[in-house]
């Protein structure tokens, strides 16, 4: 079993002799020389939250046309949501004030090639089963409207009216929205 991507070497080595992580710290140092506090608080400007797969190819605010500020971003492997995702979507309800919330998988989602006998290959490597599952999937529309349902029916969501789903195209950047009927 495989559970680490498999990387060119040329393109995970750091640029600066030491770890990537030293690379991103040595980043935020520039970043940091130059910022300026934008003066606001944690309340999305927009009074939205978008649940995302946390894939690399998806830059949700150039897709969306947001700004910092705009919304809250939750991010996991697929999108989907999970007992944490509901943590976070009551949390930014119920104290930050948003009341949409959109919800964005993807084309060629790693999940979709996955099931739940990852979690028996982990607890046969390590000796411990994971206590979450893996929610693979293989129909991602059907995941969105899963997910959806998911938000909709939560008692610990007050604003659930407002609940979209979409499937970003990795390859044309375009959203299409799922019925949540079909």
């Amino acid at each position: 079993m495989t559970t680490s991507a498999s990387l060119p070497a040329e393109s995970a080595a750091p640029t600066s002799g030491g770890s990537v992580t030293d690379d991103l710290v040595a980043a935020n140092r520039r970043y940091a020389a130059g910022f300026k506090d934008p003066g606001m608080d944690a309340r999305p400007v927009l009074r939205v939250a978008v649940v995302a797969c946390m894939d690399a190819r998806l830059d949700l605010h150039k897709a969306l046309g947001l700004e910092l500020g705009d919304c809250h971003t939750i991010r996991n492997a697929g999108g989907v949501v999970t007992d944490d995702t509901i943590r976070s979507l009551t949390i930014s309800q119920r104290a930050l004030g948003t009341r949409s919330v959109i919800l964005i998988h993807h084309t060629g989602c790693g999940l979709e090639s996955l099931t739940e006998d990852f979690r028996h290959e982990l607890e046969d490597e390590v000796g411990q089963r994971p206590a979450w599952a893996v929610e693979a999937f293989r129909d991602v529309d059907q995941d969105v409207r899963q997910s959806m349902q998911r938000v909709r029916t939560n008692p610990f969501l007050p604003h659930r009216d407002d609940v979209r789903g979409f499937v970003f195209d990795v390859h044309t950047g375009l959203l299409r929205e799922i019925d949540p009927a079909s």
